[in-house]
């Protein structure tokens, strides 16, 4: 692409501003919360509308039988693809969620107003990562229109319950071929890792549920019984003593940020033991029994450098110690989750690109970085078999499922500037 070439791009994607700025606000102003997963049908009709009229096709489709999906709440997805005039090449694909957590309280403006005050633009959405897919869709629609005789493809999907696990989106679409390596090459998932950062990948997650076991008697009796919940204080004592220090003491050489995710974690998520709670509006006692259950869950973030195996191992292991120790100790360990850990290759195709083009925008060398948490790419690796993909959006990682969450409008222009160069360069050389 000659210089010229590149100065009208640059001057697309600036002129769309303003229409950046309210696409952002729209997106925000559907309430795509999850759970339950409100208005997915509504928000990819929109898209689709939008994209449709810029030449893009468009398909919608719902993700019938995965996880959540009914009539009540449908897992809805969109993939809209642009075909270059130029003829056969490879394919870029942004990919961004269209879902949202819960709102939660401490907000000072509207959850789903699309606030525009300072430089931002506030709301439930707006930096994870309804901002990220904005940019996106601004810099596709610049692209195509300035460079019309491009090869190869450009899509753009938005998909449902990435905040659950992806598997009524990205997951649901990889198995049936959607981000198959012989049509699509390029993957790019705008989550707000900031603009001057190209994310990598994701470190690994294992959940499981740990359940003590005893004998329910009466509490005026608890010799005749025996409790469960002071079994868990026995394995959360273990966990003290010898898990947390064997887990602080991995190191990985992925550039995990914040530092302190550089170390194996474990995060005990929920503790349930005994009686369940009452409705808040009784007003009795509870029935004195010795509890015969207890349940923890637990949230383990695990290294590229760890074996799967082994993780499980180390919980097994502890678990082991504790019923030497503790006459009559009985458990079990149901597994609910897992995720390898992935990481692209600094030097794949996508990695690159992105690189060059932040260092033309930005005047500066990216920060190659890899999440704390998994994102959609663990679906685009382990079951679309798509290495090449990495995560570039703009947006602060820690404003994340905050109160007064926002993305700044300069940032989404800067990180659309990115991914149109993005284009240019893997689509016309």
């Amino acid at each position: 692409m000659d210089e010229a070439t590149w100065q009208r791009l640059e001057a697309a994607v600036a002129g769309r501003r303003g229409d950046l700025v309210a696409l952002t606000q729209d997106l925000i102003r559907f309430p795509t919360l999850n759970p339950p997963g409100r208005q997915y049908r509504e928000i990819c009709d929109y898209l689709a509308a939008r994209l449709a009229a810029g030449g893009f096709g468009v398909e919608l489709i719902r993700a019938t039988g995965a996880p959540a999906d009914s009539e009540a709440h449908p897992r809805w997805n969109l993939v809209a693809r642009h075909e270059g005039a130029g003829g056969p090449g490879e394919c870029v694909h942004f990919n961004g969620h269209h879902d949202v957590v819960e709102v939660g309280h401490g907000w000072s403006v509207d959850p789903f107003g699309g606030e525009v005050r300072d430089g931002r633009v506030y709301g439930r959405g707006a930096c994870d990562m309804k901002g990220g897919l904005a940019a996106a869709i601004i810099a596709a629609e610049a692209f195509v229109e300035t460079c019309p005789d491009y090869r190869g493809a450009v899509e753009i999907s938005a998909t449902a319950d990435e905040e659950s696990g992806g598997y009524g989106g990205v997951a649901w679409l990889a198995e049936r071929g959607w981000f198959d390596p012989t049509r699509v090459q390029h993957v790019i998932i705008p989550e707000p890792l900031n603009k001057d950062r190209i994310c990598l990948g994701h470190r690994g997650v294992w959940w499981a549920e740990i359940e003590t076991k005893g004998r329910i008697a009466h509490g005026s009796m608890p010799f005749l019984g025996d409790c469960a919940v002071r079994h868990m204080g026995a394995v959360l004592a273990e966990m003290e003593a010898t898990l947390f220090p064997l887990l602080a003491g991995k190191h990985t050489e992925m550039p995990v940020v914040p530092d302190g995710a550089r170390n194996s974690t474990l995060n005990i998520n929920a503790i349930h033991g005994g009686a369940p709670e009452q409705a808040p509006d009784y007003t009795g006692l509870p029935a004195p029994c010795v509890p015969d259950r207890c349940r923890i869950t637990i949230d383990r973030r695990f290294l590229i450098e760890e074996d799967i195996g082994e993780v499980k191992a180390e919980v097994r292991a502890m678990m082991e110690r504790v019923r030497a120790g503790r006459p009559g100790f009985d458990y079990e360990i149901r597994e609910l989750f897992e995720v390898l850990p992935t990481m692209a290759e600094p030097d794949a195709p996508v990695v690159q690109a992105v690189a060059r083009a932040i260092e033309t925008v930005l005047g500066r060398p990216p920060d190659f970085v890899v999440s704390p948490g998994t994102y959609d790419q663990k679906h685009i690796d382990r079951i679309g078999r798509l290495k090449n993909c990495i995560a570039y959006g703009p947006g602060i990682l820690d404003l994340a499922h905050q109160p007064d969450e926002w993305v700044g409008i300069d940032d989404m222009v800067d990180a659309a500037r990115v991914m149109a160069r993005t284009l240019g360069d893997l689509l016309t050389g």
